[in-house]
């Protein structure tokens, strides 16, 4: 059974049915207490980091999310779902975040649109892994596949360990995304990225980390 975190904001109605599709069971989580009883927890978002952490601490669900993570549970964090994961957003000032991986939640350059690149960054783009090390089991399916991305704002991991496949637009890299142990984040949309996405998708729920 997966869990489906819902803080007021985030398209949970796609991504469910995205989750559902892979022959998943998904139940939606409102409240603090029932995080624990679930097989595997995928947070999802869009909408502005700041009113993303504060719905998570005003509910109690941001310490539960902790407590559930440590004990080992597998766990997704979709868009702003992954940049709540980090230390700190600039989003529209400094906000903490949940600080389950290290790094920062940065603008893209500010030159970007006189230079050809519309801010938000939106449409398909690449997921490029490493060659240096293994790809991460949950992205596997990505291989060679575009995906969905749409955000203005993108992660920067502290350690490169964390850093678990990348995108550039433009010139600009930035993390298409994160994780370590029991935690995978991705800043693109897999219930937007049509086979590829609902691949990842099924792989996350066969994934034992």
């Amino acid at each position: 059974m997966i869990g489906l975190i819902n803080y007021g904001m985030g398209n949970l109605h796609s991504v469910a049915k995205a989750l559902e599709k892979t022959g998943s069971s998904v139940e939606l989580v409102d409240n603090a207490e029932s995080l624990l009883n679930y097989d595997r927890i995928v947070l999802p978002g869009v909408g502005a980091f700041r009113d993303c952490a504060s719905a998570l601490k005003e509910t109690g669900m941001d310490a539960a999310l902790k407590e559930t993570i440590a004990s080992g549970t597998p766990f997704l964090g979709i868009c702003l779902g992954m940049q709540i994961l980090m230390d700190v957003s600039y989003e529209f000032g400094r906000y903490p975040g949940l600080g389950i991986v290290s790094g920062a939640v940065k603008h893209f350059p500010e030159d970007h649109p006189e230079r050809g690149f519309k801010i938000p960054h939106m449409g398909w783009n690449d997921v490029i892994f490493s060659s240096e090390k293994d790809t991460h089991p949950v992205l596997a399916p990505l291989a060679n596949q575009q995906v969905y991305y749409v955000h203005s704002y993108y992660c920067a991991p502290e350690n490169p360990a964390h850093l678990l496949a990348a995108c550039s637009y433009g010139d600009h890299p930035f993390a298409a995304a994160i994780g370590h142990d029991n935690v995978v984040a991705v800043q693109f949309h897999p219930e937007k990225s049509q086979r590829a996405g609902l691949a990842m998708l099924e792989a996350f729920q066969q994934w034992k980390p």
